[in-house]
C-alpha cells in the first residue's frame, strides 16, 4: 500500500472528526459560554482523556503495536492471534479496577488537576468526572482494537471511530442539555451524558471490523484464564515497555495536569480559554503528526523486525518532509492568522470578543512549538520500533523541567498564554533532541536535498505568512457580521494556500516524490 496513500486516509477520516469536533466546539461554546461550569466540565472530562492518552494511545500503544508488528513478521499470524487473546484479557481486568478505583477516588483525582476551582464548580466536576470515567475504559479497548487493525494495514475504522464521541456530545449540547435545563438538572451534565455514550459508541463499531477479519479477541473473565495470559511472553513484553512509556508518557501528561492546575488559580475562564486553543492546535497535530505516526509505526516496526536499516531511514526521512511541508505553514498560520480564525468559529452566543483575543494568545503559544509538537509525533515511533523507549523518556523528564522553568517565567508576564507558549518551546526542543539522537546512532540518515527543500519550504511559507497578517489587519473580524465573516475567512484561507502551494511549484518542489510506496 501507498504510504502516502494511507496516511491520507486517516488523515482525511481524521479531519471529519477534527470538523464534527469543531461544530461540537462551537455549540458548546455557543450554549454554555465561558464560566465556572464549564471550567468544571473541561477539568472533568480532561482526566479520563488524560489517562487514555496515559494508557490506551500512549505507553499501551507504544509497547503493544511493535510488538505485535514484530510478532505478525517473525511468527506469523496464529502465533499473533494468541498474542492477541492474551493482551485483551489482562488489559480487560486492568481496566475493571482501574474505573472502580477512579469513581471512588473522583474527589482527589478533580483535586489534584484544579484545586482552584470554586466550592460549586469543584462539585460539579467530581460529579462529572465520575459519570465519564468509565470513558477510560471502552478508549483502552477501543486502543487494542486500532492496533490490532493498523498492524493489519486497515486504517479506516480505528481513524473514523472518533467521529461517533462528536457525534454523540453535539446530540448532547444540541438536545440534551435543553432537557436537563426542562427537568431542572445543570444543563453542562449532559455533556457528560454525551462522552460516555460516545465511549460506548466508539467501542461498539471495533467488534464487527474486528470479527470481519477474524482478528476479534477472546477475552477470558475467569482467574484462571487470567493466570495463564499473565505468563504469554509477549504479554510481559509488553508490560516490560510499557513501563517507560508510562514514564514517558506520564511526563507529558504531568505538564498538561500542572498546567491546568495553574490555570484554576488564574482569571476564571483560563482553563476554557487553554482548552479551545487546545482544541484548535489539534486540527494540525492529528491531521499531520497522529496521522503519520499510526502509518509509520508499524511500518517502521516491521523495517526493523526484518533488519532493513535503509528502508527505516527512508521511512523517517518521508515522513519528516511531509511534516516540514505542512506543519510550518499551519503554524505560521496560527501565529498570524488567528484572531480572524476564531472570531469565524466561536464568536458567537455567549463567547464574548475578549474571549475570542485570549483564546488568540493561546493559540499563538502553540504555534510558535506547531512544528516541534507534530515533528514529535514522527520522531518518537523511530525509537519505540526500535523498541527503545528509554531515550524518548529520558528526553521528554528534561523538557518537563524546561516546560515549568519557562512557565515560572512567563506566567506571570502573560498569564494563561504563557502555558501554551511553554508546550510549544518544549516541544521544539524535544523534537531536536530526538532528531539529533537518530542521527548519531545511524538510525536516520537524512537523503540528499534537504538545504534546498528547507529553504523553498520557508519561502513560501513567508509569502503565505503576509497574505494572512495582511487580511488579519485589512477588517475588523470581531464586528464584521456572521455570514460574511465565514465568506472572509474561507476566501483568504484559499488564497493562502494558492500562494503557499504555487511557491513551492514555482520554486521546483515536485510534491509528487512524497508518494513513495
Amino acid at each position: 500500500m501507498s504510504l502516502f496513500k494511507a496516511a491520507s486516509t486517516v488523515s482525511l477520516l481524521t479531519l471529519v472528526s477534527r470538523v464534527t469536533g469543531l461544530v461540537r466546539d462551537l455549540l458548546m461554546a455557543s450554549a454554555f459560554g465561558v464560566s465556572g461550569l464549564t471550567d468544571a466540565f473541561n477539568v472533568a472530562f480532561r482526566i479520563p482523556n488524560l489517562l487514555r492518552r496515559l494508557f490506551a494511545e500512549g505507553a499501551f500503544s507504544q509497547a503493544f503495536v511493535p510488538v505485535l508488528a514484530a510478532s505478525k513478521a517473525r511468527d506469523g499470524e496464529a502465533a499473533t492471534r494468541v498474542l492477541i487473546d492474551d493482551v485483551a484479557t489482562v488489559l480487560t481486568w486492568v481496566l475493571l479496577a482501574t474505573c472502580v478505583v477512579g469513581v471512588v477516588a473522583a474527589p482527589l483525582l478533580v483535586l489534584m488537576l484544579a484545586s482552584g476551582l470554586d466550592r460549586s464548580s469543584f462539585e460539579a466536576g467530581v460529579l462529572m468526572t465520575r459519570w465519564m470515567f468509565p470513558y477510560i475504559a471502552c478508549m483502552s479497548l477501543v486502543a487494542l482494537s486500532a492496533g490490532i487493525l493498523n498492524t493489519w494495514k486497515h486504517f479506516a475504522v480505528p481513524a473514523a471511530t472518533p467521529v461517533l464521541l462528536n457525534l454523540a456530545m453535539i446530540a448532547a449540547a444540541w438536545w440534551g442539555a435543553p432537557w436537563f435545563g426542562r427537568l431542572g438538572i445543570e444543563p453542562i451534565y449532559a455533556m457528560a451524558v454525551g462522552v460516555m455514550l460516545g465511549g460506548v459508541l466508539q467501542l461498539g463499531v471495533q467488534v464487527p471490523a474486528l470479527k470481519r477479519r477474524g482478528l476479534l479477541p477472546r477475552i477470558g473473565l475467569r482467574p484462571a484464564r487470567l493466570r495463564s495470559a499473565w505468563r504469554d511472553a509477549g504479554v510481559r513484553q509488553v508490560l516490560r515497555l510499557m513501563l517507560p512509556a508510562l514514564l514517558g508518557v506520564g511526563v507529558a501528561q504531568l505538564s498538561l495536569l500542572i498546567n491546568t492546575q495553574i490555570a484554576s488559580y488564574l482569571a476564571a475562564g483560563s482553563v476554557t480559554w487553554v482548552w479551545y486553543a487546545d482544541r484548535l492546535m489539534e486540527f494540525p497535530t492529528a491531521l499531520l503528526g497522529v496521522a503519520l505516526g499510526v502509518v509509520l509505526t508499524p511500518q517502521l516496526a516491521a523495517a526493523h523486525a526484518s533488519g532493513d536499516a535503509a528502508r527505516y531511514s527512508q521511512l523517517l526521512d518521508w515522513g519528516l518532509r511531509l511534516v516540514l511541508l505542512l506543519a510550518l505553514p499551519c503554524a505560521a498560520a496560527l501565529l498570524v492568522f488567528g484572531t480572524p480564525l476564531i472570531a469565524t468559529l466561536f464568536h458567537h452566543g455567549r463567547f464574548a470578543g475578549d474571549d475570542v483575543q485570549r483564546v488568540a494568545l493561546a493559540l499563538a503559544g502553540y504555534g510558535v512549538g506547531l512544528l516541534g509538537l507534530v515533528a514529535v509525533k514522527v520522531l518518537a515511533p523511530g525509537y519505540y520500533a526500535s523498541l527503545d523507549i528509554r531515550t524518548p523518556v529520558k528526553i521528554a523528564v528534561m523538557v518537563l523541567v524546561l516546560t515549568q522553568i519557562l512557565n515560572a517565567i512567563f506566567v506571570p508576564l502573560l498569564q494563561h498564554a504563557a502555558l501554551t507558549l511553554s508546550i510549544g518551546l518544549g516541544a521544539l526542543v524535544n523534537a531536536g533532541w530526538l532528531l539529533t539522537g537518530l542521527v548519531r546512532r545511524g538510525s536516520f540518515r537524512p537523503a540528499r536535498g534537504w538545504g534546498v527543500f528547507v529553504a523553498q519550504v520557508l519561502g513560501a511559507t513567508l509569502l503565505m505568512s503576509a497574505f494572512l497578517l495582511w487580511g488579519a489587519r485589512r477588517f475588523d473580524w470581531l464586528a464584521t457580521p456572521a455570514l460574511p465573516r465565514v465568506g472572509l475567512l474561507a476566501a483568504w484561507i484559499a488564497g493562502a494556500a494558492l500562494i503557499y502551494f504555487g511557491a513551492l511549484a514555482v520554486s521546483g518542489v515536485r510534491l509528487r516524490q512524497l508518494l513513495r510506496r
